[in-house]
């Protein structure tokens, strides 16, 4: 007999499924997956979650089906993990996968995710009852006490479902508000130590994720935010080191990522918050996304270096005004170059979001790019291509050169989808270049640096030093093959 006060989680990330993901292993647990757990459980729901990061196949989760045989089975993916933003078609068949062995089993199936917001009549095709359209944890738990009282859903904002086998959407539900009413995500739900194993494994120490804030006021015209949306809202810095506290407490973690599209945007937030760290003794190391125009200033770089940021990523995205202009970013090139310099004197390393492929963009712009990377030599960099999301300005600009393609399998794939000043293949080439000639400069500072004072060698950059004995002739070998692409093209 089907168990209707119990709720069975998952969500659709696989981690194998995302060669480059796996090989990097730096997993993080599905926090919003938690925060919905968290909240049915406080309103007297039985709650449970296959976690299915570190599984192998969706078939995986029929022993749990059958063991606990909920009454609501939920894909609740997490929406403050860029990953699951990418609407990747290896996760999208999972997921189809998991509704359709909870439907056979008689389960009321729910979704909640940036791929089925954007594709709510396909996963209801596939087996799925509801599909939750944009921040999910109110309207699931409205909606699951709704049908246990055997009464109409049809008015309940922030739904997708079908009705005489149609599609139907109600209204959009506001965004919440007040953040610090919801309750802490469950962590006691995941298994932990997989995670500690593979962080430790491969980077030396344990990072677990932590969000602040939901949404982003700014406007980029290629950024989706089919969950949080355009709106800004904040917790407060002492619910925050609440939660820090307390996960401190359970875990020990060496290191957090701050998952915010943008952390500590509210007047003052950074400067409280470190603030409260240094009273309550929370010493841990942190990483944390941000723009450049909003690390121009000492007190706010000061605060985060004192409250134990030692990383932040940037979307610089292009060294040409032109692009980031006809991108809608609203930043200049000044301001990437006067943020990165500030972030270094106050010792925190500074990363690059970097997006080659946007609309328009020429060799010289891509040589500006790489100028940039040169010149200011941030401690990593991200690249990707322009990526073509639902809901975006960019999307509606090349929605026409899209075909059949709309989505990558992996976030390793890198396709270009749309036509544009070189083909496909070269931007790949692209890539593998940007990469060398990186590291490349990065070798050569450090044995610079080494020969400048070369009475205090580390063993660290000694390495670095040596390696331009590879990166050099790598880099060599790459641009040869670009340079053969640029003929051809």
């Amino acid at each position: 007999m089907e168990q209707l006060n119990h709720i069975l989680f998952t969500h659709s990330y696989f981690l194998r499924f995302d060669p480059k993901q796996w090989a990097q292993g730096q997993p993080y647990p599905p926090l919003g997956t938690l925060y919905a757990a968290s909240l049915m459980r406080q309103h007297d729901y039985s709650v449970s979650l296959f976690d299915t990061m570190f599984r192998h196949t969706p078939l995986e989760i029929t022993d749990l089906l059958d063991k606990t045989r909920p009454g609501f089975f939920v894909i609740y993916d997490d929406g403050f993990n860029y990953l699951t933003k990418m609407c990747l078609t290896n996760m999208r068949e999972a997921a189809f996968a998991m509704c359709k062995l909870a439907k056979e089993r008689g389960c009321t199936v729910i979704v909640s995710s940036s791929d089925s917001t954007d594709r709510f009549k396909e996963y209801l095709a596939e087996g799925a009852d509801f599909v939750i359209i944009g921040e999910a944890e109110h309207t699931l738990l409205e909606l699951i006490s709704t049908i246990k009282r055997g009464e109409d859903f049809s008015h309940i904002q922030g739904l997708a479902y079908l009705q005489d086998n149609i599609p139907v959407k109600t209204l959009g539900r506001p965004v919440l508000k007040d953040l610090d009413s919801l309750p802490l995500p469950a962590w006691d739900l995941v298994d932990v130590a997989p995670y500690r194993e593979c962080w430790l494994q491969h980077k030396g120490y344990f990072s677990l994720n932590v969000g602040t804030t939901r949404g982003c006021p700014f406007k980029c015209n290629w950024c989706a935010k089919p969950i949080y949306g355009n709106r800004y809202n904040s917790r407060s810095p002492e619910n925050v080191i609440t939660e820090l506290k307390l996960m401190k407490e359970m875990f020990n973690m060496d290191h957090i990522w701050f998952c915010d599209d943008i952390f500590g945007l509210k007047p003052g937030w950074v400067i409280e918050f470190a603030r409260l760290a240094k009273q309550e003794g929370l010493k841990f190391r942190y990483k944390l996304q941000s723009r450049a125009d909003l690390l121009l200033d000492d007190e706010t770089v000061v605060a985060l270096a004192a409250s134990g940021c030692d990383n932040v990523w940037i979307g610089a995205e292009s060294g040409s005004q032109k692009i980031l202009d006809a991108m809608d970013k609203g930043t200049t090139i000044q301001q990437i170059y006067t943020a990165t310099q500030m972030m270094k004197k106050h010792g925190i390393k500074p990363s690059f979001f970097i997006q080659f492929g946007y609309p328009g963009e020429t060799k010289e712009d891509i040589r500006q790019t790489i100028h940039m990377i040169n010149s200011l030599l941030p401690h990593e960099i991200g690249i990707s291509v322009s990526y073509p999301l639902p809901g975006t300005l960019f999307y509606e600009k090349v929605k026409a050169d899209l075909q059949q393609k709309t989505n990558w399998t992996d976030s390793d794939e890198m396709a270009l989808m749309f036509s544009n000043t070189f083909k496909p293949v070269y931007y790949k080439q692209l890539h593998k270049y940007v990469h060398q000639n990186y590291h490349a400069h990065l070798a050569k500072h450090n044995l610079v640096q080494l020969l400048s004072n070369p009475f205090k060698p580390s063993v660290k950059r000694l390495r670095k030093a040596a390696s331009v004995l590879y990166h050099a002739p790598a880099m060599m070998i790459e641009r040869f093959k670009l340079n053969q692409l640029e003929k051809a093209s």
